[in-house]
């Protein structure tokens, strides 16, 4: 029993066409411009086929001549063809103006959305990037932060026994020596920077904090 199932898409609509009339519809190689009218001449030959029904030949021709393929053939010089490839007249000019306009937003259409994908693409690449970075490194950042956020306690010298002497404004400069007092001990530094409220000290240790100028001493 022969399968009159009737095809699933313009492709195989298209390839079935181009079965059925090889001189008029091509699926590969250089096509040929249509006649004018050749829908009505498809759907009278075609009528009654079980596998393939109006709608789905409109569908099918649309797709079909706004192809690269199709546009590209609507050229000076080009004949329209029948569905039995007979030569049914030279192409008028504005019909090769509009394919050619035609052709051309087409193409930078598809160009734009290239770009549009690529752009996603790096995009996604660049996301993944930073999310895969050496734990090595990442380790090594939250270590140094750690040591200069937890200063270590500067051993207790000599000097911190001493009684401290109360700063005065004149003495609060940029690399004076002092003592911090710490509570239990004074620690040697030496002022590096001067705020409002707040002075900045560089320990002996090498590390800087942050101290009232009223806990610093000579």
């Amino acid at each position: 029993m022969e399968n009159t199932e009737k095809l699933a898409n313009s492709k195989e609509v298209i390839a079935y066409i181009a079965e059925r009339f090889p001189k008029c519809f091509t699926v590969e190689g250089e096509a040929k411009p249509l006649k004018i009218g050749i829908f009505q001449d498809l759907a009278t030959r075609l009528e009654g086929d079980p596998k393939v029904s109006k709608t789905q030949l409109r569908a099918a021709l649309r797709q079909y001549t706004s192809s690269w393929r199709y546009l590209h053939s609507v050229k000076p010089g080009a004949s329209r063809v029948d569905l039995d490839g007979n030569a049914c007249g030279e192409l008028e000019q504005e019909h090769i103006d509009h394919a050619a306009q035609t052709l051309s937003e087409s193409k930078a259409r598809a160009a734009e959305r290239r770009k549009q994908q690529q752009a996603k693409k790096s995009e996604g690449q660049a996301k993944n990037a930073g999310k895969a970075a050496p734990k090595g490194k990442k380790a090594a950042a939250q270590s140094a932060k750690g040591r200069t956020s937890k200063p270590k306690p500067a051993k207790m010298t000599k000097k911190e026994s001493e009684p401290r002497r109360e700063l005065n404004a004149n003495d609060v400069v940029v690399g004076k020596d002092v003592n911090v007092n710490m509570g239990n001990g004074n620690l040697p530094a030496t002022i590096v920077e001067i705020n409002k409220d707040e002075v900045r000290v560089r320990l002996t240790n090498g590390l800087t904090m942050l101290v009232k100028a009223e806990h610093l001493s000579a």
